[in-house]
């Protein structure tokens, strides 16, 4: 008999049921790819489990359970709902705390902890309610960590429950808001942790501190979350903890990504076809209204507008780079000020530079294969798929070195990479851009190259399950269960700690 490993997944947001963001790409993917990795030796049952977003449509769901989680001397009711992706079970959670928020993520903190602090808790609760038991909590960010903190609580009081929780570190500069009271109310103790003072209340800080693994979306990210740049107050935490922290790659949905099939192109081609990806740059020029110039490089970015994403160097850069032969299209909204200083540069060089303050998923293909340099200079970049589209569809990818950029992007052979965060020097990888562009000899071995990296999902899922598969097989007690709730201190003591620490570190808040 096969061994047969549970995966409890636990995620904010999936694709194609909802999606915000890259977290909704990975949701939709990897627990399809974890399951297809079942064989002879073993058997991966991965289960999906979602909040459900007013958003989400409710036809093709069925009803499978109601029961109630006890919160002070009240009863707080959920409502279970089951559905299928791609073969994986996927379970949607709903109560009040869900329908009292109307979108997937808010600017109200208030709202936004007690949705996933719910959410979170009833998730942990849903496989008594199906009779099977998880072998291992997969949590994504702090919207799901409360529930590995609440798995190790379970622990301390059940010595029996022996599941292990993973956790995936997506983006960590958010650590959620604080939920001390929420927790409370739940029957959660505060642990006597060895995280900072500030962040012994908030989601993320607890969900990492009460797993058995975490894991970053890159393995330069894992390196650069030990260091005060990247590590959002948590790095001392970090480097106490790195036998338990590592960086799995992010993988991309290469049947969705493909530009031998992509409908939406003008053109369909390969490596061995790629004179033919000349016809989607002219057809993107004529999309968005810059003059149809072949020889002319055309710069691409699709994007969030936010300071993160360095769409501030890129503006900044191609205004001083007036004299230099290129357009530029960009893609993306957010930042009302980022906006209106892309617009302003579209307003000086309208012959050369477009700007389109939305998203449209259709144009974001169409720059992909018609562009030649796609930018991304992030301040940081915990993994990225941008830049993997991209050398997918033949656009080398210029980058800062942080993160899944520096994992993923080769100077001078896949792409162009750059360092720091200085104007100066994204200039100067633009400008060597320009000056390779011309010897299409060169630029096709460098489009080539791009092309032939396997960005596919399975590597990566296959490290996550050698991942699940060393947690079982320990057999001495998880690390986290050397710690003990805290002797109960006067409340108002308490309070009067927390209260003093917040206003001293209330910026990492």
């Amino acid at each position: 008999m096969p061994q047969t490993i549970n995966v409890l997944f636990l995620a904010a947001e999936a694709e194609p049921f909802v999606k915000v963001g890259g977290l909704g790409d990975v949701a939709g993917t990897l627990p399809r790819e974890l399951r297809a990795l079942s064989g002879e030796e073993f058997k991966i049952d991965v289960r999906l489990v979602l909040p459900l977003h007013p958003v989400i449509k409710t036809e093709t769901l069925k009803p499978l359970a109601i029961y109630s989680l006890s919160r002070g001397r009240s009863e707080v009711q959920v409502e279970a709902f089951e559905g299928t992706l791609g073969g994986v079970p996927v379970y949607f959670i709903n109560g009040e705390p869900i329908k009292a928020s109307g979108s997937v993520y808010s600017s109200n903190n208030k709202l936004d902890a007690e949705k996933y602090a719910f959410f979170s808790l009833a998730a942990l609760e849903l496989p008594r309610q199906i009779d099977w038991t998880p072998n291992i909590l997969h949590c994504n960010d702090w919207h799901t960590a409360l529930a590995a903190y609440g798995n190790l609580v379970k622990r301390w009081e059940d010595k029996k429950n022996r599941i292990a929780s993973v956790i995936s570190i997506h983006n960590l500069p958010f650590l959620g808001p604080d939920v001390r009271e929420i927790l409370e109310d739940y029957g959660l103790p505060l642990a006597n942790t060895d995280l900072p003072h500030w962040a012994r209340v908030l989601p993320m800080p607890l969900g990492l501190w009460a797993s058995d693994a975490m894991i970053a979306v890159s393995p330069t990210y894992a390196d650069e979350i030990l260091h005060e740049e990247f590590g959002s107050g948590l790095q001392d935490f970090f480097k106490n903890r790195t036998d338990t922290l590592s960086g799995i790659l992010n993988g991309l949905d290469v049947v969705s990504f493909d530009p031998q099939t992509d409908s939406v192109l003008s053109a369909n081609f390969n490596a061995d076809t790629l004179p033919l990806r000349a016809k989607n740059k002219i057809a993107l020029q004529r999309r968005v209204g810059l003059p149809e110039a072949p020889d002319t490089p055309l710069l691409g970015m699709v994007t969030r507008m936010d300071m993160q994403k360095g769409v501030d160097i890129a503006l900044k850069g191609l205004r001083m780079l007036k004299k230099q032969n290129w357009q530029f299209v960009l893609l993306g909204a957010g930042d009302p000020k980022l906006e209106a200083m892309a617009k302003k540069l579209q307003e000086e060089m309208p012959a050369r530079a477009r700007v389109e303050t939305r998203y449209d998923a259709n144009l974001a293909r169409q720059i992909y294969a018609g562009a030649d340099l796609f930018l991304m200079p992030s301040r940081y970049e915990p993994c990225g798929t941008s830049q993997m589209i991209a050398m997918r569809y033949g656009c080398a990818p210029l980058v800062r070195a942080v993160g899944g950029l520096h994992d993923t992007v080769t100077d001078g052979e896949s792409g162009f990479v750059f360092v720091d965060t200085k104007v100066k020097s994204f200039n100067d990888a633009v400008r060597r851009a320009l000056q390779f562009f011309p010897d299409q000899s060169r630029w096709a071995a460098l489009q080539k190259a791009g092309m032939a990296k396997d960005f596919s999902w399975r590597a990566s899922a296959e490290k996550y399950v050698n991942a699940y598969k060393k947690l079982i097989a320990e057999s001495a007690v998880p690390a986290r269960d050397a710690y003990q709730p805290p002797a109960e201190k006067p409340r108002r003591r308490i309070r009067e700690e927390q209260a003093a620490n917040s206003i001293v570190h209330g910026e990492a808040t």
